[in-house]
């Protein structure tokens, strides 16, 4: 296993710079991902790391080794691709024997690793087959033994579920922190999907424009994003925003909203005057007893939960309810919007007001 450093690492395509100095500290044993739009700069990121890209400046460390210019195959790491890269020709068996076959290792001493990574991903029946006879989510298991055969001290996925269909998705979510808590390799797991990074990861590394905007534990960015950026990137629906200024007077602080909206504000956590883009999660919002008005006008019920849609502040905003509130589309409610669940951020530059 390895701790990976990266120090002020940057790439540059000629006079383009798509990575900006990121910073990042991964632990021996840590599952980080790397979470953004795409274009972002996670996989870039990530090539880098693998070496399949070079370095244009900082320093690179895995294990304790500088590796900016180690070759790598010297860098002991397995990747694992969106598009499986499995060779059409060769059975299961073979795909997953090739790395050592390249190494010129002797079948007797990784036969049996091929043997064990079979049975830890569900493949020992399927070791003849070749992979146009195995499903989507097979193949990648497919590419993820091969991985695992290689014993590296660092796994790699480059969004590695998205061509799966959303209930395989789920499974192999769950199949590949298993293999995590089995093994505890180091991995670094890049997706545009926020709900894997927040279910797989013990950190996310949340990107956008090849900068780092926030690290740290799924919840701890869920329930306190740095800026509007991390707070309306992660979670689904995504977080309801208003724009307005802060005012005070003898009912106390409330930010008014251009079409007068008025919405009460927690004592002390933006001057008066101030303009103030305010954030709260559709689940949060209570559609009894309070004083915002909203005319709802669509309704998505999915059985466990429904999402009623309408405008607050000139902003379409999503109100999440497990309860059947029985109302049509052009019924207008009045929410509550708890001061606890509130979010606040500086207009301008984004960032949270605590």
């Amino acid at each position: 296993m390895a701790a990976v450093q990266l120090n002020g690492i940057y790439k540059r395509y000629g006079d383009t710079q798509v990575v900006h100095g990121v910073d990042l500290d991964i632990a021996d044993g840590e599952f980080v991902v790397l979470v953004g739009p795409s274009g972002c700069g996670k996989t870039t990121l990530m090539r880098m790391i693998a070496g399949l890209e070079d370095i244009s400046g900082g320093d690179l460390t895995i294990g304790g080794t500088r590796a900016n210019t180690l070759p790598p195959q010297q860098r002991n790491v397995s990747m694992v691709f969106q598009s499986y890269a499995l060779y059409p020709h060769l059975s299961v068996y073979d795909n997953i024997a090739f790395g050592p076959r390249i190494r010129k290792e002797r079948e007797t001493g990784f036969k049996p690793r091929i043997e064990a990574a079979a049975k830890m991903l569900n493949l020992s029946g399927y070791l003849d087959r070749l992979p146009r006879a195995l499903s989507g989510g097979q193949r990648q298991r497919v590419a993820m033994g091969r991985a695992v055969v290689r014993e590296p001290s660092l796994f790699l996925f480059d969004e590695p579920l998205s061509n799966l269909d959303a209930k395989l998705r789920v499974q192999m979510r769950t199949e590949i922190k298993a293999l995590h808590l089995r093994l505890r390799n180091t991995v670094v797991y890049v997706t545009h999907d926020q709900i894997e990074a927040m279910t797989m990861a013990d950190r996310i590394v949340v990107m956008n424009a090849g900068r780092i905007e926030q690290i740290g534990k799924p919840l701890d960015l869920y329930d306190k994003p740095a800026n509007l950026f991390v707070a309306s990137f992660l979670g689904s629906p995504s977080m309801n925003f208003a724009a307005g200024s802060v005012m005070s007077d003898a009912r106390g602080t409330a930010l008014v909203l251009e079409d007068g909206v008025r919405i009460a504000l927690p004592e002390g956590r933006a001057r008066s005057g101030a303009r103030v883009t305010l954030g709260i999660r559709p689940e949060h919002i209570e559609t009894q007893g309070g004083e915002v008005p909203f005319n709802v006008e669509v309704i998505e019920p999915t059985g466990a939960e429904t999402h009623l849609y309408g405008k607050i502040g000139g902003t379409t905003w999503c109100v999440t309810t497990r309860a059947r509130p029985g109302i049509e589309p052009g019924q207008r409610m009045t929410l509550g919007l708890p001061l606890a669940h509130l979010h606040l951020f500086d207009t301008e530059s984004g960032k949270r007001l605590d």
